[in-house]
């Protein structure tokens, strides 16, 4: 963390906040952290400024929405060379059931995190993807039986 990230008591009690319910009025915020609207709206700003924030989502249960099952894909490169990994990029860049990709060290370059509709879909995306790059050696598939935890909230 360098000094421009520096989080107040008050800024850590207001990201808290907002972690839990984005959707949480700058009046319910400047409540619960004992600071007037405005002052809340100027941290808030602040925080997106410094980057440390991004813009307000709503979180959908992907089992509602017909993507009931969670894939982790290991991804092994044959190479690692720019142009390996600029196709490797936009490939899962475009795939919009990807929903986090992750360099990681070990045996394998990458972890893909993605929500698909079943054993079908996800062979669709690995064969038809994946696979299918020059540049990718090979992957190991784990299938999530249920979610324990999930949650999107950082410790601060």
């Amino acid at each position: 963390m360098t000094s421009s990230d520096h989080i107040s008591d008050s800024d850590a009690k207001l990201l808290s906040i907002l972690q839990r319910d984005a959707s949480a009025s700058t009046a319910e915020l400047a409540e619960a952290t004992n600071t007037s609207p405005a002052t809340v709206w100027r941290r808030i700003r602040s925080l997106e400024e410094r980057g440390i924030i991004g813009p307000p989502v709503r979180l959908v249960d992907p089992a509602r929405v017909g993507r009931g099952m969670d894939v982790y894909c290991q991804i092994r490169m044959k190479s690692q060379d720019a142009d390996s990994r600029a196709a490797f990029q936009r490939t899962v860049d475009a795939e919009p059931s990807i929903l986090e990709v992750y360099s990681v060290t070990g045996e394998w370059d990458y972890m893909l995190h993605m929500v698909v509709r079943d054993i079908a879909d996800f062979e669709a995306i690995l064969m038809r993807r994946l696979l299918e790059l020059d540049c990718v050696a090979g992957t190991s598939t784990i299938f999530a039986l249920r979610r324990i935890k999930h949650t999107r909230e950082v410790p601060l």
